[in-house]
């Protein structure tokens, strides 16, 4: 439904009323090194970067690799690409290269052949990289909360351990937003990542240092959470793939803030990576036993499927226009925020942090403050009106698509915003989360690059428990669009 006179005219005047907040913004807010702007990524040089996990796994299977050959090539990146994206916040190479050792000596002394080691460890030897959210043990796992500095993880997160029991290798844990609550990965305990293809721009949130890591080539296989877009907008704003799958697939268990109020329908664990073909077998992995009502292994045929595909909401007064080459790419196929804040300390007062912050004495982000506002406005439970209207619009949509709709649906308005641009569009992530609250199965797809060089994607969209439709599709669009794309490539797609 297209706006009215009227409404253009608001719009005009938020964005005018937005544009100079973030003016004032830009003064008080601290500055960034200008040469930042002119530097990219290096070269992906070592080739074992390019191969996807599943691959990867055959090759040391089959020894033509060894896994701390893997593993090593994959922490030189790291340490080479790092210091400008500020993805990884806590390393353990070390033990990477002493299990990834002991991988080797697992294969050199196995009597059973490549099948038996493929049926146990499918994932054997691989490195993969996890969301600092989630409990990695001996990492730390503060959520980029500055009163948690010191907590570290005694144990493995559910969908963590599965992946190690596969045998594949964690190199560290990546940079969140504050909280998990935000879509810029920023806080005062890491700092901020930046997206690998501009480094003035955002990687997404909250899951943000794994896209990033991901998409700078520092890792092929990831673990993500997804509460609101978490996993879906960092894929999209770097260029992999990312999946929520069905809720109550994969143990949410082992991440801190706890999910809390309605919060537990709507967050789910997912696998992030640069490679379709990975992430079914992340999934089946990271979901064990309760995969098995997706049927992921069961054939797809595509051409028996239905598409639909919607372009953009039919505009919002508070949501941003979705940039064009976003549509042309598609057309081509109850705990309070303040009281976690405080993380069982003094309650968290947001108008002084507010006050606070304007002088650099607050231990919190502008958008971590920001939600802590809201919340002090907002209804605790959500009306009648808005529950009528959410099961209108479920069965609706679970009607349209069945067992063999895809539905097309943009990742997010806007390409990768410019660092705390976010903060004036907050409302740009309701293309995600509407996908929560209904609980669809959704898989984050990337269509090339944009004419700046950014990437490009959509979101496919399905039934509940026909995750193998999305994940099936992904992999055809992998082929059709060419997938991830190396940073300062210059293959560009939209026209």
């Amino acid at each position: 439904m297209a706006l009215t006179r009227f409404e253009r005219f608001v719009v005009w005047v938020l964005r005018g009323a937005g544009g100079m907040l973030f003016a004032v913004f830009q003064l008080l807010a601290p500055r960034r090194g200008s040469e930042r702007s002119a530097r990219r990524l290096p070269p992906i040089t070592n080739p074992l970067l390019r191969v996807p996990a599943m691959q990867l796994a055959r090759m040391i299977r089959r020894r033509e690799v060894t896994s701390v050959e893997v593993v090593q090539a994959y922490i030189d990146r790291i340490q080479e690409i790092n210091p400008l994206i500020n993805a990884m916040v806590k390393d353990r190479f070390p033990s990477a290269l002493q299990e990834a050792a002991q991988v080797d000596k697992l294969i050199e002394e196995e009597t059973g052949g490549e099948d038996v080691l493929e049926d146990r460890l499918p994932l054997l030897g691989v490195p993969f990289t996890v969301k600092e959210a989630f409990t990695l043990q001996g990492m730390p796992n503060s959520t980029g909360l500055v009163t948690r500095r010191g907590v570290i993880s005694a144990t493995d997160a559910p969908p963590v351990a599965l992946l190690k029991r596969a045998g594949a290798i964690p190199l560290g844990v990546t940079n969140c937003s504050e909280l998990c609550m935000w879509l810029e990965s920023h806080n005062h305990l890491y700092g901020i990542t930046n997206n690998p293809y501009d480094l003035e721009r955002i990687p997404g949130g909250s899951s943000g240092g794994e896209g990033s890591i991901l998409g700078g080539a520092g890792s092929v296989i990831g673990v993500g959470s997804d509460v609101g877009g978490s996993i879906r907008i960092p894929a999209f704003f770097n260029g992999v793939f990312g999946h929520k799958p069905t809720s109550g697939v994969v143990s949410n268990v082992g991440q801190f803030p706890p999910a809390t109020g309605q919060q537990p329908g709507f967050l789910c664990t997912g696998p992030m990576c640069r490679y379709a073909q990975d992430l079914v077998p992340m999934l089946r992995v990271m979901g064990g036993h309760q995969t098995d009502r997706l049927s992921l292994l069961s054939e797809v045929d595509l051409k028996s499927l239905r598409f639909f595909s919607v372009a953009h909401d039919g505009g919002s007064l508070l949501v941003s226009p979705v940039d064009r080459q976003l549509v042309l790419a598609q057309r081509r196929q109850p705990t309070s925020f303040a009281e976690l804040m405080a993380d069982h300390g003094t309650k968290v007062w947001p108008l002084w942090e507010m006050a606070k912050w304007t002088v650099g004495l607050s231990k919190h982000t502008m958008a971590a403050i920001g939600l802590a506002l809201v919340e002090m406005f907002q209804r605790s439970h959500p009306t009648e009106f808005i529950i009528q209207q959410k099961e209108s619009l479920q069965r609706d949509l679970e009607e349209l698509l069945g067992t063999d709709g895809v539905l097309l649906y943009p990742s997010h308005p806007q390409l990768a915003p410019k660092h705390h641009h976010p903060l004036f569009t907050p409302f740009n992530f309701s293309y995600t989360g509407v996908f929560n609250i209904l609980g669809l199965p959704v898989t984050q797809c990337p269509l090339g690059l944009s004419t700046e060089g950014l990437p490009l994607g959509l979101q496919l969209v399905v039934g509940k428990q026909q995750d193998r439709l999305s994940l099936a599709t992904a992999v055809y669009l992998e082929k059709a669009f060419g997938g991830w794309r190396e940073p300062g490539t210059t293959t560009i797609e939209a026209t």
